[in-house]
């Protein structure tokens, strides 16, 4: 955590993001309230002891605040035991996004790389259909995480997540000129708009649970009828609709982990490949970061129930290179 300490005083300060907030009542009958904060390096519990809703005032999760307090080990693990608290206000000049993890790359020069792409196509209808789509939601996209936990949970996840694949599709193509670029493009680009649908998010860019929509129909059914509904109004052919929203409905690659089908046609396969690929990697990256060379990590449940291990060669500091 990024606290400042106070000269001359056992005291640490600093702006930070409140993840989750309880009011609980101590053994003597107090009332406190027990957090857990976090900022863009990591996190801490915090007690506010005494807690007095006309002096203090009130707290929900996902909201920024300045604590004061002091920090000590409880049962080896640090603790911050607040002074004093407040909400965040104009005068302070924060960011919220400095606050919370986030992709780290400039949200508009993702968006503008996808749209452009897509702009460029030569295939006028995936082009319009595309471009329509990525228009119609770009706000949400500006934040939005790719996942409520695993991978790509953070602020701009879900545009870090589809450029990495896109930038992915392009390459394979080199590979593989024989692959349609375009429509593997427009697949990727796609196939999770509609985790925009899904989740309840806040204004940190941290996913909160999951909407009525996201729980009853999610996001592969979602997106393939966000594609329908928008090529009927488009006049775009029943061919290249049905092109994508198999893409979408296929990506997770089999029923067991959420499929409506298979892929069916080299382009969809593809996109089911490296959707799980970027997944992986994040995942595997930030699970061997929180250890030292020479560990292993606990058993993954993301990972099929495995452990994975720090060989201890790889610049894990090293961020994703997309600009």
């Amino acid at each position: 955590m990024n606290f400042a300490p106070i000269e001359g005083k056992n005291l640490v300060e600093g702006y930070c993001l409140i993840k989750s907030v309880d009011k609980k009542t101590s053994a003597k009958g107090d009332t406190y309230l027990d957090m857990t904060l976090s900022d863009s390096t990591g996190e801490i519990n915090a007690k506010l002891w005494n807690y007095n809703e006309n002096l203090h005032g009130e707290y929900e999760s996902n909201t920024l605040v300045k604590v004061r307090g002091t920090i000590s080990a409880y049962n080896g693990v640090d603790q911050l035991r607040i002074e004093r608290i407040r909400p965040v206000n104009d005068s302070d000049k924060v960011k919220i996004e400095d606050y919370v993890k986030t992709a780290g790359y400039e949200a508009e020069a993702m968006f503008n790389e996808l749209y452009s792409l897509a702009e460029g196509f030569s295939d006028k209808e995936l082009s319009l259909l595309v471009t329509t789509i990525l228009k119609e939601r770009r706000l949400p996209l500006l934040y939005w995480p790719a996942a409520f936990k695993l991978h790509h949970a953070i602020r701009g996840g879900l545009l870090m997540h589809t450029l990495s694949i896109v930038r992915l599709c392009r390459s394979v193509c080199e590979i593989y000129p024989f692959v349609n670029e375009e429509l593997l493009i427009s697949g990727a680009v796609l196939h999770d708009i509609a985790k925009i649908e899904e989740f309840e998010v806040a204004e940190s860019g941290i996913a909160t649970g999951y909407s009525v929509k996201g729980n009853l129909i999610g996001h592969l059914a979602e997106g393939a009828i966000i594609v329908r509904e928008t090529a009927k109004r488009l006049n775009i052919s029943e061919n290249t609709s049905n092109l994508i929203e198999h893409m979408l409905l296929s990506h997770h690659g089999d029923p067991e982990f959420g499929a409506a089908v298979r892929p069916m046609f080299m382009e969809a396969e593809i996109l089911s490949e490296l959707d799980m690929l970027d997944a992986r990697v994040y995942e595997m990256k930030e699970a061997v970061e929180a250890v030292n060379a020479g560990e292993f990590t606990g058993r993954l449940w993301s990972m099929d129930n495995r452990k994975l291990y720090n060989h201890g060669k790889s610049e894990l500091n090293k961020s994703t290179k997309l600009f």
